[in-house]
């Protein structure tokens, strides 16, 4: 009896049947009948919308909602009415969209088909030709044996073609016209529901599909739809479907992750770690690669390899090709350069109308001073005032760095000094011209000729001595000889044409750099090229950040500064080192990539520098530390140049002996942390006008670390030196002050050998040391047990007396040996 006892199956009505094969173990399987529901579409009648709109527009209160007044009714029917009618025009964009792609497929499908028609016309002309030659030959053959057997055999009557047959065209088994499709012209594609994989859901759904969750059990990426609808698209248009492949220039750092490889070459992660298992490295796509390894991938890929380094994120601020047209003339960069105490800050503070040599400690400059000076005749000047001591050699360098003219001041009482040569060696190295201020020229003890004269031996040659540097006599203290000089370094600027692109993205040097207590990172920036906006980001050195102010060397706040204009940025994430570039980049992205970049550098730097390359070498260098005394010291400076000058100058302090080691130094107040590093390796902290915060103060009392308080820097270098020369052991000085022969020996009971001495030279004294001569060699130097004169212990013999002798804990004495007698007293040393 089966299953349905003649009864029919149960199915829903209006469905669509099909067979699903389901396969389990042993080779069994299993017919499932699965139905899918049609959907039932419902399309209103085309005069119901009307008269349902109709009826309740006209009102009528038995058919209106409850609670809604007559007019909110009306208002709803006209915005249903609006939204029908929008309904109705999109539906006519999208209907006229359709049939205008609908008109170009078709275009597209007629060029393709005419394009096939023509070739299969030429292919069909061509063959017709070549069947008609072949028919031709072929009858001509026929004739010719015909007329051969009919004169073999005239009596035969020739051969008639049977009623019903027709003459081949051509010989095959073509239809006339042509009628038969060429083979390569068949369509292969299958038929029927196997045709309709057009990659839209069927509306069936198979056990596979229901227990998988979807198709094949994995989610397809956004690319892969992306393909398979290009791939659709390309079919449906009749065009070629496999995508042409395209050869990307990859940039290529020196090491790569496997899945930002596949990325930048646009191919699938799978058959780059494929292609990586087949040359032998098992990487997954979290992996990284080296540069070669993933060279030889990208080539296997068929796209060309760019190689970049780590440095190339600093592209962005290459140097940018002004064109003449943008260049606009520019105010000169002056430096005034000279000797500690010859007038330098006092001249421009002449110029300026200002004051500022009082407000440095001890009158002398410590920073790099910027300032903007307007002549009398409207020109605009910028002078930088740089130090002129010797420790500010690397200040004085920066300032000749970034000029354009160096006023070199000399007093007319002093000449040349070392910093007055250090300063024309900067200016040559700059490759600046020079204007010779000759200052102090009201003093009595002024000679100006001399200072002329001085300045020859170091091959700078003013106009009076037929040369090309101009020199002009003045005092800052009278004012004479001001104008002339403003007038030369006038006329400098002329000559030199100085231009700028004030357009351009903003470059400029970083004068000084310090921590402000209440603005945080602090940066003195001459602005070089280009203007520097409010809101700009950009980087210095191993720093970035956004400019959040601008600050004028009249205190004033602006929201521009253009070229060869001294400004204070605010707005860095760090304090910069004075020196260091300014660059505006376009986003912060860039600026922060290129802070890291740099900051990882010099820490690399650093390191290579301070660790040694070998084995023997880091031994050889821990042998030659051991015997030096080193006095670590903590340095906090006000400003970045004045610390820099401090570590300068603390390098040069020492010898083999002892050297001062500079643990750490830095910008701002003194804090905890330079307390708690002070602590631990027993340093005192050395602060340059900068204080200790009441944290710092209580817990340097707490563990005893010594602060130290500076305003001039001499004042710390020489303490520093004092201090250094504390751990240098005392120098040992002898003092010869006899000498003895030995005439005879005796040997004398409970004393041991005594040596009768005559004193040749000086004196013998019991408590000094001696030392035994034998032919001029030292055999033993120790000190004497006993001296004695006659049969008394005497305390000193002198010269021309004889004596007695013995040493202690020695006794190989000989007469004729030589007895050098000597003092030993102890010398302080200093550095």
């Amino acid at each position: 009896m089966s299953d349905t006892d003649g009864k029919k199956p149960l199915g829903l009505r209006g469905s669509r049947p099909g067979n699903v094969k389901q396969s389990f173990s042993h080779g069994r399987t299993k017919n499932v009948v699965v139905e899918t529901k049609r959907k039932r579409v419902v399309v209103p009648k085309p005069g119901a919308a009307g008269k349902a709109g109709g009826s309740q527009v006209g009102g009528d209160p038995s058919k209106r909602p409850a609670g809604i007044s007559e007019a909110e009714m009306e208002r709803r029917m006209k915005a249903l009415a609006m939204a029908k009618a929008r309904e109705a025009d999109d539906q006519a964009k999208r209907e006229a969209e359709e049939k205008a792609r609908e008109d170009d497929r078709a275009r597209r499908r007629e060029e393709i088909e005419a394009k096939e028609r023509e070739e299969r016309e030429r292919e069909e002309r061509a063959k017709a030709k070549a069947d008609e030659e072949e028919r031709k030959q072929r009858e001509a053959q026929e004739a010719k044996a015909a007329e051969e057997a009919a004169k073999a055999a005239p009596e035969q009557p020739a051969a008639t073609t049977p009623p019903g047959a027709t003459e081949p065209v051509g010989g095959t088994g073509a239809r006339p016209g042509g009628s038969k499709k060429p083979e390569r012209e068949r369509d292969d594609r299958p038929r029927g529901k196997a045709a309709r994989d057009d990659g839209r859901r069927s509306g069936k759904l198979t056990l596979n599909q229901a227990l998988r969750g979807g198709e094949g059990g994995r989610q397809k990426s956004m690319a892969a739809m992306k393909r398979k609808q290009e791939r659709a698209r390309q079919k449906a248009m009749g065009g070629p479907v496999e995508r042409e492949k395209v050869v990307r220039d990859v940039q290529l750092p020196e090491a790569i992750v496997v899945s930002e490889l596949a990325n930048r070459m646009a191919e699938r992660v799978a058959d780059v770690v494929k292609a990586l298992m087949q040359a032998g490295i098992m990487a997954t796509q979290t992996q990284t690669i080296d540069a070669d390894t993933a060279e030889l991938i990208i080539e296997e890929f068929g796209h060309k390899v760019v190689r970049v380094s780590d440095s190339d994120v600093e592209q962005v601020i290459d140097a940018v090709d002004d064109k003449p047209e943008d260049l606009v003339s520019r105010p000169p960069v002056i430096t005034i350069m000279g000797h500690v105490d010859h007038g330098k800050t006092s001249i421009l503070d002449a110029i300026r109308n200002a004051r500022v040599v009082h407000g440095e400690a001890g009158g002398i400059t410590q920073h790099i001073g910027a300032y903007q000076v307007t002549t009398n005749n409207g020109s605009v000047l910028s002078f930088l005032d740089t130090p002129g001591h010797a420790a500010f050699t690397s200040m004085r360098s920066r300032g000749a760095q970034v000029t354009d003219i160096v006023v070199l001041v000399v007093a007319a009482d002093d000449a040349v000094m070392p910093q007055t040569i250090e300063a024309i060696n900067h200016a040559k190295a700059a490759k600046v011209p020079m204007i010779v201020a000759i200052n102090k020229i009201d003093k009595p003890a002024a000679n100006a000729q001399k200072v002329r004269t001085d300045l020859l031996q170091h091959e700078v040659i003013v106009e009076e001595l037929s040369g090309d540097v101009q020199d002009v006599e003045v005092s800052a203290h009278t004012g004479q000889g001001l104008d002339q000089l403003l007038d030369a370094i006038a006329l400098q600027a002329e000559i030199l044409e100085l231009k700028a692109n004030p357009t351009r993205a903003a470059q400029g040097a970083v004068i000084e750099a310090q921590l402000d207590v209440g603005r945080g990172p602090v940066a003195t920036v001459l602005i070089q090229n280009g203007t520097l906006k409010q809101g700009d980001i950009f980087v210095v050195g191993e720093q970035w950040g956004k400019v959040r102010a601008l600050v004028n060397d009249k205190g004033e706040r602006v929201k521009e500064a253009g070229p060869s204009v001294p400004v204070e940025v605010l707005g860095l994430n760090g304090t910069p080192e004075a020196g260091d570039v300014l660059n505006v980049v376009d986003t912060e992205a860039q600026a922060r990539e290129i802070a890291e970049y740099r900051e990882s550098a010099a820490k690399e730097k650093r390191a290579a520098a301070g660790a040694a390359t070998t084995l023997e070498q880091l031994m050889q260098k821990a042998k030659a530390d051991e015997n030096v005394a080193e006095l670590p010291i903590l340095v906090k400076a006000d400003v970045q140049g004045s610390a820099e000058a401090i570590v300068q100058a603390m390098e040069k302090i020492g010898n083999d002996e002892v050297r001062v080691r500079v643990l750490h130094y830095g910008v701002g107040a003194i804090t905890e942390t330079d307390v708690g590093l002070a602590e631990a390796s027993g340093a005192p902290i050395m602060g340059f006008n900068v204080r200790a915060n009441a944290s710092a103060r209580n817990t340097a009392n707490q563990k005893g670390v010594e602060i130290r308080y500076y305003s001039v820097i001499y004042d710390l270098v020489d303490d520093v030196k004092a201090a250094a020369s504390g751990l240098l052991s005392a120098e040992v000085r002898e003092n010869f002050i006899g000498y003895a022969q030995i005439k005879e020996v005796f040997k004398v009971s409970n004393v041991g050998k005594v040596a009768g001495c005559l004193v040749t030279e000086g004196v013998a004294r019991r408590s000094a040391g001696v030392r035994l001569l034998r032919d001029n060699v030292v055999i033993h130097e120790g000190t004497l047990k006993t001296l004695k004169r006659f049969k008394d212990e005497v305390a000193e013999v002198q010269s021309g007396q004889e004596c007695g002798m013995a040493f202690e804990n020695y006794e190989d004495v000989r007469p004729g040996d030589v007895i050098e007698i000597f003092t030993r007293e102890e010398v302080e040393r200093s550095l």
